[in-house]
């Protein structure tokens, strides 16, 4: 009869490579079918708004505020997906706007910094922090990296 401590540790065993695999594998799916399931609606949806005078009449709105970071008015959307919902959903709208290596760099540096600012604003808040307040900073920070890599951009001579 096995003594209890032995019970104890055959409990704790790693699982076998083959059953990793298989649990690996499931999470992975899931994972991506749930990256899927938000970017692929807003790709086709913005590329079906190219199409249409929507996106150019509201990409101009926000081309003075984005043309300080290099970016056409239209990249404006991928920035609110990547706030309001993760990064991904700010890929998936940068994708059919057809974006430059630079301008490329811009959103990803920027959306890297402030994504997905409403969950985790709401988790910050639930640690005893002012979640608005660091939700804020992301955001500035965000724009402040934006403009010092248009800075090293123009100093490089790139633009």
């Amino acid at each position: 009869m096995e003594s209890k401590s032995a019970q104890a540790a055959g409990a704790d065993r790693v699982p076998d490579i083959p059953a990793r695999i298989r649990t690996g594998l499931a999470a992975g799916f899931r994972t991506s079918l749930k990256i899927i399931a938000v970017s692929v609606p807003l790709y086709v949806g913005v590329d079906l708004l190219k199409g249409t005078p929507v996106l150019d009449l509201l990409g101009s709105a926000f081309a003075p505020y984005m043309g300080a970071f290099g970016l056409p008015g239209e990249a404006a959307f991928a920035f609110v997906a990547a706030f309001l919902l993760n990064i991904y959903a700010g890929i998936a709208v940068i994708v059919p706007l057809n974006l430059d290596g630079f301008q490329v760099t811009q959103c990803g540096l920027m959306m890297g910094i402030a994504h997905n600012l409403v969950v985790e604003g709401g988790v910050l808040s639930t640690t005893g922090t002012r979640g608005w307040v660091l939700t804020l900073c992301r955001v500035v920070l965000a724009a402040a990296a934006g403009l010092l890599l248009m800075g090293l951009r123009h100093l490089w001579g790139l633009s």
